[in-house]
């Protein structure tokens, strides 16, 4: 039988810190809540990014909306990623019911609902703050990871990214760069050759295949102008609170292409705007990934590589990360190793296959002699959870089993009159609202073409017109020719002849034989 006041001890060494931090719940040892030790996680840590993992039902969502609150009473602004679309009540006011009362009679506390700010954010044509990049901010090397291209098509996307950059064409959607793609295949292929190499017509297929795949999933709809500022995501209310961003993507199930590409992009963005911030006390945005699976089912090796560097490096721009997920297995060893705070929920073992996947996620956590984990995750009940976070020194802290505090916003969702209202109330919704399609590589290429054709087709009917006046001519010449030829013309020509001839010869006398006679008077 453990030792109560031992381990009583044991969590309030480890999980009281002298920085600022925040209540997630109360420990408990062997079925029973030991009120007096508090487990508490410290914001300064929050930048080195999280697991809440569990099963279906367990209360994953509960603990992403519990910290997430946390965190805006901290004034640290959130991204909440919504992929079931049950976040959006974190904007309302929660309403105390017979659960919540038990919870707190066992762990101590009292309830105060309260109502969040919320920025709701769409990558599609939901209602809300429409997220969008361009194709020139995603740059050849990410955009060619986001494609799978191999290093040959990557170096054409790179190629493509210079000829754009030199001619002063603006990549701003994927419209752009498959109108380029085809025109470094067909009528620009020679200019090309010419400024920077030969380049292979399989290759730029290819490419354009793979655009198309892209395009399949709705990314048109994310490429484009105007571009999202990431400042936008760090804002704090009037009230000195953080904002919540919760952006919903309810329609990226179907769709786990472009909801990695966001993902890839949003990073890499906050990695290149966000200066160094080194150790501070609390982090400057932190990011939760619901369904965490779908950015990683299929992401290709090279994509996965590259979201592992930027989790590595973003930390230190005061930028965290948590996952949301209900298997720790679904998150890439390589990541899942990143991951400082973890807050593991009941998994279920049906199966043998259960069995081995629930021993492997024990595995994940520190050992402890207070519990066994391998069990106790099957026995776990809805809002507890197994707890282990980073103290204020980067060192792990014991894992403890923790009966979560109760959310204080509505665990529910929005009614649609109500997110109406909300979204109408939104300065970003009008910022963002309108597509700004200026002219880009798309029109200034059509517009070339067009010349091209232009001065073409003026050319030919120029020749076409030589042409049929060197005929016409022709024509001309050969008509008077048959005329002049013809045997009658000859006849004419040779009757005139005689005539002129006779007549010439009268006139001077020197006719005939008729003319001979009359003049020597020979008429007897």
């Amino acid at each position: 039988m453990p030792n109560k006041d031992a381990f009583v001890q044991l969590v309030k060494e480890n999980y009281t810190f002298k920085g600022e931090s925040f209540r997630i719940g109360t420990a408990v040892l062997d079925g029973e809540v030991a009120t007096e030790a508090a487990i508490s996680i410290p914001l300064r840590t929050m930048n080195r990014h999280g697991l809440i993992a569990g099963a279906t039902g367990t209360g994953k969502t509960k603990t992403l909306q519990l910290i997430a609150e946390a965190l805006s009473d901290a004034s640290v602004p959130v991204l909440l990623m919504d992929i079931k679309g049950d976040l959006s009540g974190i904007a309302a006011a929660g309403s105390e019911n017979n659960n919540i009362k038990e919870r707190l009679l066992k762990i101590g506390g009292v309830y105060k609902p309260a109502a969040f700010p919320v920025e709701l954010m769409t990558l599609s044509n939901e209602n809300g703050v429409r997220l969008r990049a361009t194709v020139s901010e995603f740059g050849p090397i990410l955009l060619s990871k986001i494609l799978d291209l191999n290093n040959t098509q990557e170096g054409i996307v790179s190629l493509i990214f210079k000829y754009c950059d030199d001619h002063k064409m603006p990549l701003l959607d994927l419209k752009d760069f498959t109108k380029v793609i085809q025109y470094i295949s067909n009528e620009g292929k020679k200019e090309i050759e010419q400024a920077y190499g030969k380049i292979a017509t399989s290759s730029t297929g290819t490419i354009l295949r793979k655009v198309i795949e892209l395009q399949q999933q709705g990314a048109d709809l994310f490429f484009g102008e105007p571009s999202f500022e990431i400042d936008d995501l760090m804002r704090i209310a009037d009230d000195g609170r953080g904002i919540i961003s919760v952006l919903r993507v309810t329609d990226m199930q179907n769709r786990p292409k472009l909801f990695s590409t966001f993902m890839l992009q949003m990073l890499a963005e906050l990695y290149a705007t966000l200066p160094e911030a080194g150790d501070i006390d609390k982090p400057k945005l932190v990011l939760f990934i619901d369904e965490a699976h779908l950015v990683f089912q299929e992401a290709t090796d090279a994509l996965l590589q590259q979201i592992e560097t930027v989790i590595k490096l973003i930390r230190s721009k005061g930028v965290g990360i948590f996952f949301c997920t209900q298997n720790p297995q679904d998150v890439p060893a390589a990541i899942l190793s990143q991951l400082g705070l973890k807050v593991q929920h009941a998994l279920r073992a049906f199966t043998a296959a259960d069995r081995k996947t629930i021993k492997q996620a024990a595995e994940n956590y520190p050992e402890t002699e207070y519990y066994k984990t391998d069990e106790l995750l099957t026995q776990l009940g809805i809002g507890e959870a197994l707890v282990t976070a980073l103290n204020e020194k980067g060192i792990p802290t014991p894992l403890v089993h923790t009966m979560l505090v109760p959310p204080r916003s509505r665990m529910d969702v929005l009614s649609d009159t109500e997110i109406t209202n909300l979204v109408n109330q939104s300065k970003l919704v009008k910022k963002y609202a309108d597509t700004d399609d200026r002219e880009s590589a798309c029109e200034i290429l059509t517009a070339k073409l067009e010349e091209a054709a232009q001065r073409t087709a003026q050319q030919e009917e120029e020749k076409k017109a030589a042409k049929t006046s060197r005929a016409s001519q022709k024509e001309e010449k050969s008509t008077l020719e048959k005329v002049l030829e013809s045997p009658v013309t000859k006849q004419i020509g040779r009757t005139a002849a005689n005539v002129i001839t006779r007549s010439l010869l009268g006139a001077l006398g020197l006719g005939g034989k008729s003319s001979s006679r009359k003049r020597s008077g020979s008429w007897f």
